[in-house]
């Protein structure tokens, strides 16, 4: 009987995990270290899979594995009017970026990037799914600020959390704006001939 492969999640983020376990997976968390300030793209959906990439790597090349584990990294970002949004620098940035979100739709663009570190394969894609906004007033945004979870989560919201009431609907995977699509994630692992069914804790 093949012993059972160790799926590393490369990064920090309890919603990732969350989703992972959810799905029956229960991953070894190693948090990469990348620095994303010092990583660019072209366009955010690049910049997504880039910084995915990096983290994956980090894990998967210092990270001291023991070898034969499979590293996914993620990575999400905002794309408003063609501009990527990370995490929001101090409240007063998340304060403007609700007052700019509100009312409209921004595309959360995750990238994805799984590395088999028995067989030195990797495979990244960027997952995308459009989020409607709706419109809370100056009082609930400086409330929402004030609780700081929007200075932890890509583009200053997320679907799991105290702004959900502030999010009139998404076109796309839920799990691609909470920071990780499993179905993207079956069709990697499938690209490097591992089933995610194999993985179940």
């Amino acid at each position: 009987m093949t012993p059972a492969r160790v799926l590393v999640l490369a990064s920090a983020s309890p919603a990732r995990l969350g989703l992972l376990r959810q799905a029956g997976l229960d991953p070894l968390v190693v948090v990469s270290g990348v620095d994303e300030e010092a990583i660019s793209a072209p366009t955010p959906g690049e910049l997504a899979r880039v910084l995915a990439e990096a983290k994956a790597a980090a894990v998967a090349d210092g990270g001291g594995l023991d070898g034969g584990e499979i590293v996914v990294g993620c990575d999400s970002v905002l794309d408003l009017d063609g501009e990527p949004l990370g995490k929001p620098k101090d409240a007063e940035e998340a304060v403007r970026r609700w007052e700019a979100m509100r009312g409209r739709a921004g595309v959360l663009r995750t990238g994805h990037c799984v590395i088999d570190t028995a067989s030195g394969k990797r495979v990244s894609r960027t997952a995308s799914t459009v989020v409607r906004f709706g419109t809370p007033d100056d009082e609930e945004i400086a409330a929402y600020v004030a609780s700081g979870e929007p200075l932890q989560v890509a583009g200053a919201f997320t679907l799991d959390g105290r702004s959900a009431p502030f999010v009139e609907g998404i076109e796309g995977d839920a799990g691609t704006v909470i920071g990780l699509s499993l179905p993207l994630l079956r069709e990697l692992l499938a690209d490097l001939g591992i089933r995610l069914t194999d993985l179940w804790a």
